[in-house]
């Protein structure tokens, strides 16, 4: 389905296009050009992408027009759905004795990953003559096993080389990190804003994808300025956060738009808290008083004190679902129960009729009760199912919503 669903799409996308649909009608495009040229072609650059295309291989055709759909805001759907996407499990072969560990990330988290597996690797290649015959997998393994031994002692003993070495480099056009159209980027847009936060800076200017110069690497945030920082918020600014591990400096106003790099336009967030500005719709503002509170994607404010348990669970009530799946087994019953009575009275000789279904209905609850509606808590209190004849259910239970 996924694929007739595709071939539909290049199909729509072409009425559109009809440089590209002409080029492929005649058999100087392949499918998988034209599939991932409609995937961000439009007709202001639809000859430009064209004539791309016609010179260069559908490898690297499909890395251009990712690049190309990085760096629009469509790109920040794609960062989220990677990051609900991510995962670790962990699977025992008893047979083999081994443990298998499946991991998927995100790309630029991988890529954090796989660089801090050469570092690691570097280290152990110090080892004896003994374990040259090892593989590049299992040197990659102990590399792993390696660095979970070194969190977990707290400790970086026998580490090697310099930073540099070990850096991710994410590539980005200006004009995509200011938000303007046409512009490129390695990563979703959102997503490299959010690491170009806290970084390393280098300029380079290019011209038809030859640098003309590059400039020198300069920190985002300088030394004096991460000094005053941690003096200031201790930690992450998030309310009911605090951390002090994996804590990065966030701008306000990002930088790439004009934001200042100085300490009441930055502040502390840890990864979790900063991924969540940047790609998970939180939003940073201030009051009339110029203090800065977080603000989440329904637009409500995240409360100074932060979020307690107890204010998003109770202990002694139930679900919704679990409510709603209690009522129906009571209703259930009830009307089994009151049909057995209706058939003993007309055994009997009786001339009443059945209890309609709509005389059940649900008792409305009080003004004190909690009662869920944006997804967080759980439903307090139970509610009784009686009879009444003064107002069917379905109009009841509608006012309860």
């Amino acid at each position: 389905k996924g694929a007739a669903r595709e071939r539909v799409r290049v199909a729509h996308a072409m009425k559109t296009l009809p440089a590209i649909a002409m080029a492929f009608a005649k058999g100087r495009l392949s499918y998988s050009k034209v599939r991932a040229l409609t995937r961000v072609a439009k007709p202001e650059n639809e000859d430009e992408l064209l004539t791309f295309a016609l010179k260069t291989t559908a490898a690297r055709v499909e890395e251009r027009c990712r690049e190309l759909r990085c760096g629009t805001v469509a790109s920040t759907d794609d960062a989220a759905r990677a990051q609900a996407r991510r995962g670790l499990w962990m699977r025992r072969d008893e047979a083999r004795g081994m443990m298998v560990i499946t991991v998927e990330l995100p790309m630029e988290t991988g890529e954090l990953v796989d660089k801090a597996l050469d570092k690691a690797m570097e280290t152990a290649a110090q080892a004896g003559p003994e374990f040259k015959e090892e593989s590049w997998t299992a040197q990659r393994a102990d590399a792993f096993v390696a660095l979970a031994k070194d969190y977990l002692s707290g400790g970086q003993k026998g580490a090697s080389g310099t930073p540099d070495h070990y850096q991710v480099m994410v590539h980005v056009d200006e004009t995509a990190l200011r938000g303007n159209a046409g512009g490129r980027s390695g990563l979703p847009i959102e997503t490299v804003r959010r690491i170009a936060c806290d970084s390393d800076l280098i300029v380079l200017v290019e011209k038809d994808g030859n640098p003309l110069s590059v400039g020198r690497k300069t920190r985002v945030i300088p030394t004096a300025l991460r000094r005053a920082l941690w003096a200031r918020d201790k930690g992450c600014r998030f309310p009911g956060c605090g951390r002090k591990r994996y804590v990065e400096a966030h701008h306000a106003v990002h930088w790439a738009n004009g934001g200042e790099t100085r300490l009441d336009d930055v502040l502390l967030l840890c990864t979790q808290h900063h991924r969540l500005h940047h790609e998970g719709g939180f939003t940073l503002e201030k009051d009339y008083r110029g203090r800065w509170f977080f603000k989440r994607p329904d637009g409500r404010a995240v409360p100074e004190c932060g979020y307690r348990p107890e204010d998003i669970t109770d202990d002694d009530g139930e679900t919704a679902e679990e409510y709603f799946e209690r009522r129906a087994s009571a209703e259930v019953s009830r009307a089994s129960a009151e049909s057995s009575d209706v058939s003993a009275g007309t055994s009997g000789g009786s001339t009443e009729s059945p209890p309609s279904a709509e005389l059940w209905t649900v008792r409305e609850p009080s003004a004190g009760v909690y009662w869920p509606v944006d997804g967080f808590g759980r439903l307090r209190a139970s509610t009784e199912v009686r009879s009444s004849g003064s107002e069917s259910a379905p109009a009841r239970a509608g006012r309860m919503h």
